[in-house]
């Protein structure tokens, strides 16, 4: 199939773009290769302690002749995503046992977690964590003994985090091993209509903690469609996970052979075998642009506009929030999971999930086929469904059919002939509207503006009944120099709420929302921040904004507003508690949240 032209014109810009940055790293990465297996460069005492408590490895190890497997963990049992990786690194070194290599586990990074930290202090350190995860995993990659690597993590900083280490250490092959969603609990719209209830005082918090305890009930992902399933579903598209790996359960039988088959192709693909795949070749633009294809057919996460542009630099490629625009004009919307559907990533993947979207995208011309994998060359790999036969694992064609059209459509007959994605632009700055889940008679709101500082303060304002009238709600000073760009997700029952009484509402901020966005339109990462000078700075109560998200717009409408000294914010709150001293220089050297409020890239 021809490739599309928006895609094939927006991969060419995204080339030319990033020419100069990508030429570096790739000498760079070359120059790295070069040099040959890691271990052969260190001294004997150097490899003496590397090796000491490595038991019967010890002399493969010293020998240099057979791969060395490292292994980056996010392992806690906090994070229900990560508590399987408790017994990976053993079933690891196993797998490398058996065919003639080596496993170490190099290291662990933080994993926290933002279903606990929503709507609390600690999220004020989320989106900062990524960045401490690719030095964490680059430091744990530093001792220089490892041929190639597999990433342990799932959830929302921690895949972009371990990313961009990988790319750092691009000249090694990556591969990416997911533990899966945990099976399916309480349906997320009933989850929903109970939250909205909490909200209005019609439950207690009894109700309340007994509808969350259903849902988010055992090992693996949370199933809605927040930022961690956007994560594996984005491995998959970008060629970094073993195809199909994303989306089976943890504890099962396919799950564990997946895991092993991972960690011996891992071992397979170093320099000192026949089929050498560095990240560095895996990384490269058409794998970020099938990357933002996939996020625009699925529907996913916000916070991968913020994460990307930063993974990406650091393979040397640069992206633009205009990229994600024009891909999200040219791809349409094919799945329906929740907040944009019913269904749960269990019920999208029994439907036909990745394999079937892959295949449907290739066909139509939507997707760049001739890549590089850590599977082999060529996306249609992908298509393919990983089955266990009498304890072996294969690789069997899907049939081309969606088994829940309610859930997955091809591409010929999707949800919407777009993708799920806005870019905004206007005279209060440059941000982003998911719309997937957004209902057309919301898409334009223009009303009066509430102004404030403060998550909190919205919904006291909310219980003393002050939301009469359609309200667009400006929560700014929420930017990563301000407070480090917490998500506001905890906003959206109330909001959800007014909708619900027939307002027209939206939220506009400098903030982030969630992985989970719903159904109230709402205007995020707005740059510049308002604790830069940004637009929003400028706004009062009262003032009229218009949000168009066919149009893509966000003006305030106010005259004279352009000319106004901008509002300042007591922000001396925001840098004590909870870990917050640690992180004064990230706040103070972060980069625009348009180009990934970035520290390290």
């Amino acid at each position: 199939m021809t490739l599309n032209a928006s895609i094939a014109d927006v991969t060419a810009r995204i080339e030319a773009r990033s020419e100069p940055l990508r030429r570096r790293y790739m000498d760079q990465m070359r120059r790295a290769a070069e040099e040959g297996p890691r271990r052969g460069h260190l001294a004997c005492g150097n490899q003496a302690h590397a090796y000491a408590a490595m038991g019967a490895d010890k002399d493969a190890l010293a020998t240099g002749q057979a791969p060395n497997l490292g292994i980056v963990t996010a392992y806690n049992d906090m994070l229900s995503a990560h508590q399987p990786y408790e017994t990976y690194p053993a079933l690891l070194r196993e797998a490398a046992r058996q065919v003639g290599g080596t496993a170490q586990v190099a290291g662990g990074v933080p994993a926290m977690c933002d279903g606990v930290t929503q709507g609390q202090t600690g999220m004020e350190l989320s989106l900062f964590s990524r960045d401490v995860i690719a030095l964490a995993a680059g430091v744990s990659l530093s001792h220089n003994t490892y041929d190639a690597a597999v990433y342990l993590g799932v959830c929302d900083k921690i895949v972009p985090g371990l990313v961009i280490a990988a790319a750092t250490f691009g000249y090694i092959p990556g591969l990416f091993l997911p533990a899966g969603p945990m099976t399916s609990g309480l349906p997320n719209d009933e989850k929903s209509k109970v939250r909205q209830q909490f909200a209005t005082g019609e439950i207690g918090r009894d109700k309340l903690m007994e509808a969350e305890m259903a849902s988010y009930h055992g090992p693996g992902t949370c199933t809605f469609y927040g930022t961690a399933n956007t994560n594996q579903m984005l491995m998959e598209f970008m060629g970094l996970h073993l195809p199909g790996a994303s989306f089976v359960n943890p504890g099962t039988p396919l799950r564990e052979a997946l895991t092993v088959a991972g960690a011996q192709r891992a071992l397979e693909i170093t320099r000192l075998g026949n089929d050498y795949r560095p990240v560095c070749d895996v990384l490269d633009a058409k794998a970020f642009v099938n990357g933002i294809v996939g996020l625009m057919a699925t529907g996913g996460s916000t916070n991968l506009v913020l994460h990307m542009p930063a993974m990406a630099r650091a393979a040397g490629i640069v992206l633009d929030l205009e990229d994600f625009d024009a891909i999200s004009n040219a791809v349409p919307l094919m799945a329906k999971v929740y907040p944009n559907g019913l269904a749960d990533v269990n019920h999208f993947h029994a439907a036909g999930g990745l394999q079937f979207l892959i295949g449907e995208l290739l066909e139509a011309g939507l997707l760049h086929e001739d890549v590089k994998t850590v599977a082999g060359d060529g996306l249609h790999l992908y298509t393919q469904e990983p089955k266990l036969r009498d304890g072996v694992l294969s690789y069997e064609e899907t049939p081309r059919v969606t088994q829940n059209d309610r859930i997955l459509r091809p591409a010929s007959d999707p949800f919407q002939p777009t993708g799920g994605l806005r870019q905004l632009d206007g005279n209060l700055g440059h941000g982003i509207l998911k719309i997937s889940a957004v209902k057309p008679e919301h898409h334009l709101v223009e009303a009066p503006v509430r102004i404030f500082h403060d998550q909190g303060e919205v919904k006291e304002a909310f219980k003393r009944g002050e939301f009469t009238t359609d309200t667009i709600v400006v929560v700014r000073f929420q930017g990563p120099k301000s407070n480090g760009m917490p998500e506001l997700h905890s906003l959206t029952p109330t909001l959800a709420v007014l909708q619900d009484r027939g307002l027209k509402v939206a939220l506009v901020t400098d903030g982030r929302m969630s992985g989970a966005s719903g159904k109230v339109p709402a205007a995020i990462h707005v740059s510049p921040e308002a604790a830069d000078g940004g637009p929003l700075a400028r706004l009062r109560d009262g003032d009229l904004v218009r949000l168009d998200a066919k149009a893509g717009t966000l003006m305030c409408l106010t005259e004279g507003f352009e000319t106004r000294e901008p509002a300042s914010a007591d922000l001396s709150g925001n840098g004590a508690g909870v870990g917050r001293e640690l992180f004064e220089a990230f706040r103070r050297n972060v980069g625009l949240a348009s180009t990934g409020a970035a520290v390290v890239v």
